[in-house]
């Protein structure tokens, strides 16, 4: 290319990643708008870029016709044989040149936002034909710049965002800094901001880092099941193995645990917990519950996967976590509604059934099999059952309304006299708090006046 705007074109078309023929059509494009514009006429105008001159020439097209109707656009055959001989036929187009540069500044305003527009939009294309499909992968980037909570990343040639809730609330960014990124998606439309939106959130990152750092991983050997994460805080991530004598948490973890803490440095110190992923129920969710131990497990109802877990006392602020992290990852890793409970908890159930079914038993006609029927119901609780209507419980154990209502008023009487032993003794402990506390206060004035004696001798 020789002349100034085609090197212009060139460099332009290197830059955004575009082919020149697509600037070149923008500017034929631009002028043509502008053209129309200007002379205000139905002609039918044509623009084409000379590559010798570097010029966009101007055309109004007509027809060779044999009666003209439309003088703009057509042209009679006689006319034209005058033009150009005997070669002029019918249907034959034939273009007369334009001037282009009494246009002016107005006209040169609108082929400029033309031309801004066309080579946006192919600049756009060509970055969704690049990345679009090339979601869920792990890119490099360099922070460019803030806006309004937003980080712009530049990747090459290209900017992405990574928008405020795709961010992590563990990490924090300056103008300059390097980091990793996952592409959750590509937006095709629009004219403003970046197409590219990434994730810093999204479990995706953690599987691709996975990928990226752990050899067993890549080649298939170990298969990654699922993951989960609240970004900044906690992750857990289920392995499984595809061979017997490789450890799949094992292999995640690395020598002295240089794997999983190269990841976790990545991710700026988020925990991650591995677990070794099993179809069978009770091992997946008794793996996905680590750390914690569990002392037993019962699916509750299959259809809905709801499951019990029962843990130790001392393992169930383990067990739940940091305001119900722990099993809250777990719940989304196995798919399954974990209900957590201590063996307290299960205990204080049994004693309250035990409870309730003594003093039901005092109620003239209660039966065995009504207390069958009613502890298996969602009425085998004391507010429950106090909270239900007389006819929901009549209804229930095919009894009439007067014994329901003997029911719930037995259940009441009883439900009262334990609340108040149960605030005496509470009353009595504090009372007992109290006096152990004013002799332990005696005690300490004691020793310290004993000192002070000893210190005056």
């Amino acid at each position: 290319m020789s002349n100034p705007l085609q090197q212009t074109i060139e460099v332009l078309a290197k830059e955004k990643g575009i082919e020149p023929d697509v600037i070149i059509t923008a500017i034929e494009d631009a002028v043509l708008t502008a053209s129309r514009k200007y002379y205000k006429t139905d002609e039918d105008f044509r623009t084409k870029f000379n590559v010798e001159t570097g010029q966009v020439e101007l055309f109004t097209v007509r027809n060779i016709v044999n009666e003209v109707t439309d003088p703009l656009t057509e042209i009679s055959l006689e006319e034209a044989q005058k033009l150009y001989g005997d070669e002029a036929e019918v249907d034959m187009e034939i273009e007369f040149p334009k001037a282009t540069d009494v246009l002016g500044r107005i006209a040169a305003q609108t082929a400029k936002q033309v031309i801004f527009q066309k080579v946006r939009e192919a600049e756009r294309e060509h970055i969704y034909a690049e990345y679009g499909d090339r979601e869920g992968e792990v890119i490099n980037g360099t922070v460019k710049r803030f806006e309004s909570g937003d980080i712009i990343i530049e990747m090459g040639r290209v900017e992405a965002l990574l928008p405020r809730k795709e961010q992590s609330r563990a990490e924090n960014y300056t103008v300059g800094d390097r980091l990793r990124a996952v592409i959750k998606g590509v937006n095709r439309g629009g004219t403003k901001g970046p197409q590219i939106i990434l994730s810093r959130t999204d479990p995706a990152l953690l599987i691709k880092l996975f990928e990226q750092e752990v050899p067993e991983i890549y080649d298939g050997t170990v298969q990654i099941r699922g993951a989960v994460r609240e970004a900044g805080d906690r992750a857990k991530i289920a392995v499984f193995s595809q061979e017997r004598d490789i450890d799949p948490v094992g292999a995640c973890v690395g020598m002295k645990g240089t794997r999983v803490q190269s990841i976790i440095r990545e991710l700026r110190g988020e925990k991650i917990d591995i677990i070794e992923w099993a179809n069978d129920v009770n091992t997946l969710i008794t793996n996905a519950i680590s750390p914690a131990r569990i002392q037993s497990l019962s699916v509750v109802d299959e259809a809905e996967r709801v499951v019990e877990v029962i843990v130790e006392d001392k393992q169930l602020s383990l067990a739940i976590g940091k305001k119900g992290q722990n099993v809250r990852l777990a719940a989304k890793l196995t798919g399954w509604k974990i209900d957590i409970k201590s063996e307290e908890d299960v205990r204080r159930e049994v004693d309250a059934k035990f409870e309730l079914a003594a003093t039901l038993a005092t109620v003239d006609g209660f039966t065995d099999a009504m207390w069958e029927t009613l502890s298996t119901s969602d009425l085998n609780t004391v507010d429950r059952l106090c909270e239900s209507s007389a006819t929901d419980i009549a209804n229930l154990l095919s009894i009439n309304e007067e014994m329901a209502t003997a029911l719930q008023n037995a259940t009441r009487v009883a439900a009262e006299a334990k609340a108040k032993l149960e605030q005496e003794a509470a009353e009595e402990a504090a009372k007992q708090a109290a006096a152990d506390a004013a002799i332990e206060e005696a005690a300490k004035q004691a020793a310290a006046d004993a000192a002070i004696e000893e210190a005056a001798k």
